[in-house]
């Protein structure tokens, strides 16, 4: 008696048709997708448009609690992307609603983190406050730029007074024009290590936002856009959502590569334009398994890719690394594993090289 087959490997499939022609809604988060710091990501906004206008509609969803939809908003729109706040899903607002769930309306709640923590607290119907001396049942934690260690010392204070430690994201960096730098998580470690108290997390992964997105969107079949591995493509897995992930934030293709089931993207792009193209199937050949021009054999634990048929990746330069990643995953179906890579010829060298992954 044979078990359950089998689903097919992400990134196999593929995507015949461009995306934007076939998911109703993109859920895209923002930091190293939209924008990397003020600035947009070059491109993005004009392929956003174009995405608009083939019929698929954007919902933006965010980790980072700093600012208040209205403020996400107007960011967006003064960088080309027409945005609403309703538009808007920040981690400020999941934790918000599940904190009003826990300590009732009008609770008294301390705020660490931009100026949007507190304004999703009060639109929330709790009572925010300053200090610990305030008795709060809940400190609720999100990304500012501005957070030192004063407000950190308060937060120990209320957690170790008894307020339930509320973190809207645990994401240790967040990209940046300077490169990667501390994210929210980095902070919500100084807390619950003080403490010794682990933080309730209600940004991604956890479903709530992508689903709250969906719910304003009326999204039938939504696609998550992300940067990320551990929130983005994993919050779209619990969320039962397809995953787009795109190469200009934190994820590398060596974290690809590596990543565990529930980390693996359904597309890859080097940036949100991919919503726009088809994307070419991984398909298996005689032990291998080939992307258009390449071809990636796993002996082992070593991978090698190697060109086929006469020519190179004369799409978005990704080819290689879509065979590598399914030749890999399909060896280790049930677990994440580091992979040595070889390659088979020049020209995979130089491909491997301008991954960041060299040639073993």
């Amino acid at each position: 008696m044979t078990g359950p087959a089998r689903p097919p490997v992400p990134l196999s499939a593929g995507a015949d048709v461009p995306p934007a022609q076939t998911f109703d809604v993109a859920l895209l988060d923002l930091d190293g997708v939209v924008y990397v710091g003020p600035a947009a990501v070059p491109g993005v906004p004009r392929a956003l448009e174009r995405a608009a206008a083939q019929g698929m509609r954007l919902g933006f969803v965010t980790n980072n609690a700093a600012r208040t939809p209205e403020q996400v908003a107007a960011h967006l729109t003064e960088l080309g992307v027409a945005a609403e706040p309703d538009d808007v899903i920040t981690s400020s607002q999941a934790a918000a609603s599940v904190v009003a769930g826990l300590v009732g309306p009008g609770g008294r709640v301390l705020p660490v983190g931009g100026p949007g923590v507190a304004a999703a607290l009060t639109a929330a119907g709790l009572s925010v406050v300053e200090t610990a001396e305030d008795s709060p049942a809940a400190v609720v934690q999100g990304y500012g730029p501005g957070v030192g260690w004063a407000q950190l010392a308060e937060a120990v204070v209320a957690v170790r007074g008894g307020a339930r430690h509320v973190a809207t994201n645990t994401d240790a960096t967040i990209p940046s024009p300077r490169g990667v730098l501390p994210g929210n998580g980095a902070l919500v470690n100084v807390v619950s290590t003080v403490t010794g108290q682990p933080p309730l997390v209600t940004g991604k992964p956890d479903p709530a936002m992508h689903a709250e997105c969906v719910r304003r969107t009326g999204a039938r079949h939504p696609l998550v856009v992300g940067d990320r591995l551990d929130t983005d493509i994993e919050g779209a897995r619990r969320a039962g959502a397809a995953s787009l992930l795109v190469f200009t934030g934190v994820a590398t293709p060596a974290d690809v590569l590596a990543a565990r089931p529930d980390h693996r993207p359904d597309l890859i792009a080097p940036d949100a334009a991919g919503v726009l193209v088809p994307h070419p199937a991984v398909t298996a050949v005689e032990g291998a398994w080939r992307c258009a021009g390449w071809e990636a054999e796993a002996t082992g634990e070593r991978l090698t890719l190697r060109s086929v048929g006469g020519h190179r990746d004369d799409g978005d330069g990704l080819d290689g690394l879509r065979a590598l990643a399914v030749a890999h995953w399909a060896r280790h179906p049930d677990h994440g594993a580091a992979a040595a890579v070889t390659a088979g010829d020049g020209a995979a060298a130089t491909a491997l090289a301008g991954w960041g992954l060299g040639a073993a």
